[in-house]
């Protein structure tokens, strides 16, 4: 296949890249600008656009079997003032509008979008068990990915088929919320957030990849939940993380201490709310997870 990714320097991205061309398809990275490092092929061919201003190289997407869109300001890149809030549903919000309206529109569009989405759709659901069929949850975050999806619709009228991966926290050392955590748990300060009885829901970076790889040839469209089949609340991450590095996890995190460094309303959105997913979708389809409990991901990932 011939497969345009947009963000594809981003930690996804950049991982899923390097997954493609090894099983053998062809990639062609969606940029804004030129790569300013050797792990971009200089020979290799790439699509540039400027979502803002919606400017794109629609004839650099013509025949390509499949686009995966990536690309988004990071959540947790800085404190959510206003104007950053705003930037990260326009990040979304345009440049899927902008992409889907332009595939739509192709001589020979492709047979699938895979237009990324977050379990940030489902909101602070405190215990309450969380699939594909679950409504959409309240807050920020909520919003940017029902109008994150919403953006795809072009695509999906024009007879394309869609897929919204709703990924939940991708477990890697190289990068996300457990390279943040990392230096704390093996400096022996780590513990768990508030009463951690608030879940998470996780993935390793290998098996978002491969999912995100397994739903290019797949017979689904609509959301499907990347996460692993076993949530974690954030007690027992804290005890897995501890155990796996050795290390004591008997402090608290105090709630001063993260609102001080992150700003209270990103705290508690990605810290302190509760959204406990089951990767329905995935699981009736037959995708196998290479990690599909804490402790097996732990160590895969630290090792």
């Amino acid at each position: 296949m011939r497969v345009a990714v947009t963000g594809s320097t981003g930690l996804i991205g950049c991982a899923l890249m390097e997954r493609l061309e090894s099983a053998g398809h062809q990639t062609l990275p969606v940029l804004r600008s030129a790569p300013a490092n050797s792990s971009q092929k200089s020979n290799q061919q790439a699509v540039m656009w400027d979502p803002p201003s919606g400017d794109i190289d629609a004839a650099g997407l013509e025949g390509c079997n499949a686009v995966v869109h990536l690309a988004g300001e990071p959540i947790a890149s800085q404190r959510w003032t206003q104007t950053q809030k705003q930037r990260i549903a326009d990040s979304r919000t345009q440049s899927t509008a902008l992409l889907a309206a332009t595939l739509a529109e192709l001589d020979a569009p492709p047979e699938v979008l895979v237009s990324s989405s977050a379990i940030g759709f489902y909101g602070d659901r405190g215990d309450e068990e969380l699939d594909e069929s679950s409504s959409s949850g309240d807050g920020f975050l909520a919003q940017v990915c029902r109008d994150w999806e919403t953006a795809a619709d072009p695509a999906r009228t024009a007879g394309i088929r869609v897929i919204h991966p709703r990924t939940g926290v991708v477990l890697t050392k190289s990068g996300g919320a457990l390279a943040e955590m990392l230096p704390f748990f093996r400096l022996g300060i780590g513990g768990r957030i508030g009463n951690g009885r608030q879940w998470m829901s996780w993935i390793t970076l290998h098996d978002e990849v491969e999912a995100l790889l397994w739903l290019l040839q797949a017979d689904l469209e609509g959301p499907v939940n990347l996460t692993a089949p076993q949530p974690v609340t954030n007690s027992q991450l804290t005890r897995a993380l501890g155990k796996a590095l050795r290390r004591p996890t008997l402090l608290p995190t105090p709630k001063p201490a993260l609102h001080a460094r992150l700003g209270s309303e990103l705290a508690d959105a990605l810290l302190y709310s509760s959204t406990r997913v089951k990767p329905v979708r995935l699981m009736e389809g037959g995708f196998t997870f290479s990690h599909g409990d804490i402790a097996t991901a732990l160590k895969a990932v630290l090792n």
